[in-house]
């Protein structure tokens, strides 16, 4: 089973890319971020002519998720279930009909939490923290559950020095603070992997890059998205990789895809 997870910034911007990356890659699974258009104006008729079952969760020129699978889902939540006063479309999870073992996926646009001003910033980075544990408390109902889980997306952390590209840059930052690391880290105390690090212990495996000062082609680079799985499907885990070539097209997004592939 291949998956990928990439943040589109913008669907409408980004569906020719898309739509050839699709055809060229054929995942069986894609999440989807910041696809920053309305659940029905999202482009079904384009998804779905290329085979894939369509779950959105959108919003009004920002944030946005969606999941493409190619197998039979339900979707089991519309933004975390514990946290419903937040309306900011940044979760959508489905429980995949999947023939060997049915599965949890969820596509996640975590908090971005940097701001222009002080003052502004320890609002959204106070925000941030509390969709964290949001988002742990959630994963241990689903964990309770019993069934394998995929969690993928932009969850706008960087983990380690790895994962920037210039450490002394980001200290303080929202975006590599420690207590907003160590929430992302605590998904690992749940029974979570991160799969890129588990076959890339010290590789970069950068997946944005900003548009300014030729960020990309001098490898300027973040790691803030990710794939975390479970033991069932980190047991099965053959290939995780960062797929330049979104990144390369014209008119691309500033975030390139992560896939991995699993052998059953």
């Amino acid at each position: 089973m291949k998956i990928a997870t990439y943040n589109i910034n913008s669907i409408k911007a980004r569906c020719s890319n898309l739509c050839r990356w699709l055809k060229d890659e054929n995942p069986d699974i894609v999440f989807l971020q910041e696809i920053k258009c309305e659940t029905e104006n999202f482009l079904y008729f384009e998804c779905e002519s290329l085979g894939y079952h369509v779950a959105v969760l959108g919003q009004k020129g920002y944030n946005g998720v969606a999941i493409l699978a190619k197998f039979d889902f339900i979707i089991s939540a519309k933004n975390l279930p514990n946290f419903q006063e937040d309306t900011s479309a940044r979760y959508i999870e489905i429980f995949v009909q999947h023939p060997i073992s049915p599965f949890y996926a969820a596509s996640i646009y975590a908090p971005n939490g940097c701001a222009p001003s002080k003052d502004l910033e320890q609002i959204k980075l106070a925000n941030k923290l509390t969709w964290f544990d949001k988002l742990h408390q959630h994963a241990s109902d689903l964990i309770n559950s019993g069934f394998p889980i995929i969690f993928a997306g932009d969850f706008n952390v960087m983990m380690n020095t790895l994962d920037v590209f210039d450490e002394e840059r980001f200290l303080g930052s929202p975006l590599y603070r420690i207590d907003v690391r160590n929430k992302l880290k605590a998904l690992s105390f749940l029974g979570f992997h991160d799969a890129f690090r588990l076959l890339h212990p010290i590789s970069e495996g950068y997946t944005f890059w900003d548009y300014s000062a030729n960020s990309f082609v001098t490898n300027l680079g973040l790691r803030i998205d990710y794939v975390f799985v479970t033991a069932f499907f980190a047991e099965r885990l053959k290939e995780c990789f960062v797929d330049k070539s979104l990144r390369s097209m014209n008119k691309p997004s500033d975030h390139t895809a992560l896939i991995a592939n699993f052998e059953f």
